[in-house]
């Protein structure tokens, strides 16, 4: 409790003659409050919030909230994004094996070189060089090419799409990927539910401030 109010997550508390601090109700509702910022948006967005609210700084407080729900509604954007792709690669042909030059993959993809190497420095993709400095793409790089161009055309800027290529090459396949939709979608789903009781635990926490503050 003293870390917390320290921290400016609780309000400060007044203190006896001794010297020992008096926690209320008001401390409970605060401390009720963050606790449940935390599953909702992460310790650091929760201790925001609440030293927002105790500096009666209350927009400050509901702008980091909005933050939180932006950042969620963008993975799960990128959730949908994801289960799109992976349903138009596994029904597509075939990849080849052979590792093929950019030009070979601009062909392949109907698109230029230089597309490609806009892509590259949008970090979608990170096709190795060989000796004399020339690219050249592996079948997981043309994998990569091919996800691209799928976003691409389904309206999805760059950088939306360089966090969806990140999350097919973190899981080294596009099936591997396949597998974990499941538990990636209950983990957003958790984490939505969290934010709908954090949301009423701090506008319960407001409304006893306001309270208490009327009967001074």
């Amino acid at each position: 409790m003293r870390n917390y109010e320290q921290r400016g997550v609780l309000p400060p508390a007044s203190r006896t003659k001794s010297g020992y601090r008096i926690y209320t109700d008001l401390h409970a509702h605060a401390l009720r409050a963050f606790l449940a910022q935390l599953p909702a948006h992460g310790y650091p967005t929760g201790g925001e919030i609440l030293r927002s609210v105790n500096a009666d700084a209350v927009d400050d407080a509901l702008r980091a909230v909005d933050r939180s729900h932006a950042l969620l509604l963008r993975d799960r954007e990128t959730l949908n994004a994801v289960s799109a792709a992976i349903g138009l690669l596994t029904s597509s042909e075939a990849r080849s094996e052979q590792v093929l030059p950019v030009s070979a993959v601009a062909r392949r993809l109907d698109v230029s070189p230089a597309t490609l190497r806009k892509w590259e420095r949008a970090g979608i993709l990170v096709p190795p060089r060989d000796r004399a400095g020339y690219r050249f793409y592996r079948p997981e790089d043309v994998r990569d090419a091919e996800l691209a161009h799928l976003l691409r055309r389904g309206g999805y800027l760059l950088g939306h799409i360089a966090t969806v290529v990140s999350r097919v090459r973190e899981a080294g396949s596009v099936e591997a990927l396949a597998s974990s939709l499941a538990g990636w979608r209950d983990r957003l789903t958790d984490r939505g539910r969290a934010m709908l009781f954090a949301a009423a635990t701090l506008d319960e926490y407001l409304r006893f401030r306001e309270s208490a503050a009327t009967d001074e």
